[in-house]
C-alpha cells in the first residue's frame, strides 16, 4: 500500500491491543508467578479481558490479511519466529511452553489465507461474516471439551477427538497438554477471516477512508513493529519483575 493511502488506524488499533497485552501479561506474571495480591485480576476478569484482546487482535490481523506484498515470505518469517518462541519458551518454561501460540496462529492463517483470498472474494461480504462469526461462536468451546455457543455449553464433545499434539494443534488438547499461550486453529481461524469480511464490507461501502481519519503517531509506531515487540515483551516483563522482587519491590 502506498504510504499517502496507509490506513493509520489500523496501525495505532495494533498499537493500543500489544499495549493492552503486555498489560494483561504483566498483571498475570504479578499474579502468577509473584504472589501479588489482585483479586479482582482473577478469575472472570482476567479471561474476559484477555479473550477480547486476542480476540480483537486476531480479528485486525484477518481485516488486514490482503495488505502488503510478498505474503508467502511474512506468513513462513511469522512462523519462523513462532518455532523460536515455543523452542525458548521449552527451556525456560519447561513446565508451561508456549504451544501451539499465537503466533502459530497468525502464521498459519497467513498461510492459508493466500489460497483462499481470491475464492472468499466472491462470497457476499455479510453472508460470510454471518457464516465465519457463527463457526467462531459454534467451535470456541472445543478446547474445553464441549459444543455449544460461545461460553454456552450445549453438549460434551467425544473423547475421542482428544488425543495426541495433533489433535491438539487444530483445537482438541489431551489431558497431558499445557501451553502457556495456546491458541488452535479452531475456533480461532474462524475470528480471522470474520476480520477479513469485515474489511471487504468497509471496502464494498468505499469506507475504509475512515482508518485515515487522523494520526496517533506513538500507537502507530507500536503497530507497525507489533512482532519484534510481541517477541521481546516477556523477556523484558520478566527481568524487571526479577529485578524488582530481588531488590523487594514486589
Amino acid at each position: 500500500m502506498e504510504q499517502r493511502k496507509r490506513l493509520y488506524i489500523l496501525d495505532a488499533l495494533r498499537g493500543f491491543l500489544l499495549i493492552n497485552m503486555i498489560a494483561h501479561h504483566t498483571l498475570w506474571d504479578l499474579f502468577n508467578l509473584y504472589d501479588v495480591n489482585l483479586p479482582w485480576f482473577r478469575g472472570t476478569v482476567s479471561t474476559v479481558w484477555q479473550q477480547w484482546g486476542c480476540t480483537s487482535f486476531i480479528m485486525l490481523s484477518g481485516f488486514c490479511m490482503t495488505f502488503g506484498r510478498k505474503k508467502l515470505r511474512r506468513a513462513l518469517f511469522i512462523l519462523l519466529c513462532s518455532v523460536a518462541v515455543t523452542l525458548v519458551t521449552m527451556v525456560f518454561m519447561p513446565s508451561r511452553p508456549a504451544n501451539f501460540g499465537i503466533l502459530t496462529l497468525l502464521g498459519i492463517c497467513a498461510l492459508i489465507s493466500i489460497p483462499l483470498e481470491k475464492p472468499l472474494s466472491k462470497v457476499n461480504p455479510y453472508v460470510g461474516l454471518a457464516i465465519f462469526l457463527s463457526l467462531f461462536l459454534v467451535t470456541y468451546g472445543f478446547r474445553k471439551g464441549y459444543i455449544g455457543i460461545y461460553f454456552y455449553e450445549l453438549s460434551d464433545m467425544p473423547e475421542f477427538f482428544y488425543k495426541n499434539y495433533f489433535t491438539a494443534f487444530f483445537g482438541f488438547p489431551h489431558d497431558d497438554f499445557r501451553s502457556s499461550d495456546y491458541f488452535p486453529i479452531l475456533p480461532w481461524v474462524f475470528a480471522y477471516f470474520s476480520g477479513h469480511f469485515i474489511f471487504r464490507i468497509f471496502k464494498k461501502h468505499n469506507k475504509l477512508e475512515v482508518f485515515s481519519a487522523f494520526r496517533v503517531r506513538p500507537f502507530e509506531f507500536l503497530g507497525r513493529h507489533s512482532l519484534i515487540i510481541y517477541l521481546v515483551h516477556q523477556p523484558i516483563i520478566y527481568g524487571t519483575l526479577f529485578l524488582l522482587a530481588h531488590f523487594s519491590l514486589i
